[in-house]
């Protein structure tokens, strides 16, 4: 049998990362979780947790799972909610980068008015490090950046990798064959600044490879990035999917490098320290919703 207590281990383990810490936020024992956890793979006959990995993480199978859990706790929470009377209107300050906000934002508020009606967003776009600034400053409840900071005081939800490939203009770069990165360093690097979380995950990687361009441009808009980008500027990293819509068009070429770049992992923040429960759950619905290759206004940047 399959009960709401195995779907509340489920998530805690898979916003936590392990059996102890979800073990510790419910007040129980880690036997007790590791029983939950067996006894709803036996129920549904499949894994949902991968243990092969340093981290557990999901199974595909066991994220589906987990996303029906997560539809069947947020009903429990309006159930248990009726006993007060009417249910409270609740709010969520929220902070997103240009990425998220250009992709999948719009299917996160709609599936949020379907699990919590009576939710108010009060969403912000900003640059990763202002977002995680204001986080710590208790400023904003929840936020969706690339995991380039860490606070014990905050919990990170994986929500994605996020592709990114060089990108230039046709009439800037015509050779088609994979450049070394030091070869791509004859051209002017169009790269996010520290404000940026992408632009912190990149620099760390190119010091590690031991790669420092010369000319740069540097911005915080990944907006502003693919605008100069396309006018041949120079040379950017930009997330692949999101657009494509550009490559398609003629107006941007992917330019292959070896090595190439390391995925981008985003992730959901909050605090773990506040009494509430609910950016935990916002943070869970961000997971199953999330789609960095949808085009909201990935395609309008094409038409422009």
């Amino acid at each position: 049998m399959v009960t709401l207590k195995q779907f509340e281990a489920l998530s805690w383990i898979v916003q936590l990362g392990t059996f102890h810490r979800a073990a510790l936020k419910l007040n129980t024992t880690q036997s007790a979780i590791s029983k939950r956890i067996h006894e709803l793979e036996s129920a549904v006959g499949i894994a949902v947790l991968d243990r092969t990995q340093r981290h557990v993480r999901l199974t595909e199978a066991g994220a589906r799972v987990l996303a029906l859990g997560e539809e069947m706790l947020a009903l429990k929470d309006q159930v248990m909610a009726l006993r007060s009377g009417p249910v409270p209107v609740r709010r969520l300050r929220i902070g997103v980068t240009e990425l998220t906000a250009l992709t999948w934002l719009p299917r996160l508020v709609a599936s949020l008015r379907e699990t919590h009606p009576t939710l108010v967003l009060e969403p912000d776009v900003d640059m990763s490090r202002s977002l995680y600034m204001r986080l710590n400053d208790d400023e904003i409840d929840l936020i969706i950046i690339p995991e380039a900071f860490k606070d014990p005081k905050i919990t990170a939800l994986q929500l994605a990798d996020v592709e990114n490939v060089w990108m230039a203009s046709p009439a800037l770069v015509r050779r088609r064959k994979a450049m070394s990165l030091r070869e791509l360093a004859q051209f002017t690097i169009l790269t996010q600044g520290g404000r940026s979380g992408s632009g912190v995950f990149f620099q760390k990687w190119f010091q590690t490879e031991g790669i420092a361009f010369e000319r740069v441009l540097s911005s915080d808009s990944l907006v502003a990035l693919v605008g100069l980008t396309v006018a041949g500027m120079g040379i950017s990293y930009l997330p692949k999917l999101c657009f494509m819509p550009l490559v398609h068009e003629g107006k941007l070429r992917v330019v292959p490098t070896r090595p190439a770049l390391p995925v981008v992992p985003y992730v959901a923040m909050y605090r773990n320290d506040r009494p509430t429960d609910l950016p935990a759950a916002v943070a869970r619905v961000a997971a199953r919703v999330c789609d960095f290759s949808a085009h909201y206004q990935g395609e309008g940047l094409a038409r422009r």
